[in-house]
């Protein structure tokens, strides 16, 4: 099999896509560090519990909504748990899972952290691009996401980690 080199445009694209990610993480982190105390990944922890109903989710369900593995989830929400902004539950169903839930403490923090974090995405990202812009900006990353993750029961999502299901359901 013969490598498809990037072409020139290409190479240019995969570039500014590597520079815009790793500028933005850090613009992110480093407003987030200094006035909620806690970086971005904690920060979406926070944000994806407090949209689920009753403030709580299943570990690998969090894990899947956040794109990251088990491992790294667990280190945050044990975090989190440490400070006071997240509680984790058995899961009434399945002993083996557990539920990750967002504390008041944890709502009243993301709640004093949402405006500078909003400002700060608008800032970065939305101010810069038009709205024809911004519904390509969708299109484009909905598109490279749903190739990456794959249809569910396809080989490509079934080895992505956040996709390791448990067998029932906590409720």
């Amino acid at each position: 099999m013969t490598t498809r080199w990037l072409t020139p445009e290409e190479q240019r694209a995969w570039r500014a896509y590597i520079a815009a990610v790793a500028l933005v993480e850090d613009a992110l982190d480093r407003q987030l560090q200094q006035e909620a105390g806690m970086p971005h990944l904690y920060y979406s922890i926070l944000a994806t519990l407090s949209d689920a109903p009753e403030r709580r989710l299943r570990m690998t369900d969090l894990a899947e909504r956040l794109k990251i593995t088990r491992s790294r989830l667990t280190y945050g929400v044990s975090r989190l748990e440490k400070d006071g902004l997240v509680a984790r539950e058995d899961c009434p169903v399945d002993k083996r899972g557990s539920v990750a839930a967002l504390t008041d403490e944890g709502m009243r923090l993301l709640e004093r952290a949402a405006p500078g974090h909003v400002d700060t995405v608008r800032s970065l990202i939305f101010d810069r691009l038009s709205p024809e812009q911004v519904g390509q900006l969708e299109d484009i990353f909905t598109a490279i996401g749903s190739g990456v993750e794959g249809d569910r029961g396809q080989t490509t999502g079934d080895e992505v980690p956040w996709r390791r299901r448990a067998s029932k359901p906590c409720s």
